[in-house]
């Protein structure tokens, strides 16, 4: 089998990308610098988890570019400050036109930083919780149509968070939230920024 994928694309360094990586800047940033890289802090992976629910029926893209509005609305993804949000919060919320407004995805990420704070009373933090459900053989992917929508894990990652009380974690919700905290590495094989690339230890 080749050593890296055909589907790369060489950007204008000359260096090789999942093709994705080139559809805006902010793709480019995102899949450089973050996209497949461990996330082990619990606020890291709420604020993951959180804006992957509100990304449900909309382009990744939308969500990126108002991330920093999103930080901001939602006080850091500080678990504990998310979870103190009461009825005047929501209705904060759905008053920033620099957010997504929409009362169902609000409630849940209030909803779910209170799971979370239930987990860490029974003695289980959400990225220790979260975390165990990381596939045991890390995959390879070699081509685009290899990368799949949702996997065995993260069924079982949906089905556990929901039996928590966890909102808007599907499956395919859950495996995007699997690829943003490097559960899984899926950039193909040779990308400069996946673990079988060129990048450095320090990158």
């Amino acid at each position: 089998m080749p050593d890296v994928s055909p589907d790369l694309v060489a950007g204008r360094d000359g260096l090789p990308r999942c093709p994705w990586a080139y559809a805006a800047p902010e793709y480019l940033e995102y899949h450089d610098t973050e996209w497949g890289r461990p996330v082990r802090d619990d606020d890291g992976v709420f604020e993951r988890l959180v804006l992957e629910g509100f990304q449900s029926g909309l382009s990744w893209l939308t969500i990126l570019r108002r991330r920093e509005a999103f930080r901001d609305a939602f006080a850091g993804f500080s678990i504990d400050r998310v979870a103190a949000f009461d009825t005047a919060d929501v209705a904060r919320l759905l008053t920033d036109r620099r957010i997504i407004r929409n009362r169902a995805k609000i409630e849940a990420a209030i909803v779910n930083a209170r799971a979370a704070l239930r987990l860490r009373a029974a003695g289980v933090n959400l990225a220790e919780f979260i975390w165990r459900f990381a596939p045991t053989h890390p995959p390879v992917r070699r081509r685009m149509a290899d990368i799949p929508a949702q996997t065995p894990e993260s069924r079982a990652l949906a089905r556990e968070l929901r039996a928590h009380g966890f909102r808007f974690v599907g499956a395919v919700t859950a495996y995007a939230h699997m690829q943003a905290t490097g559960m899984v590495d899926d950039h193909l094989v040779g990308c400069v920024a996946g673990a079988s690339g060129h990048r450095g230890p320090d990158n």
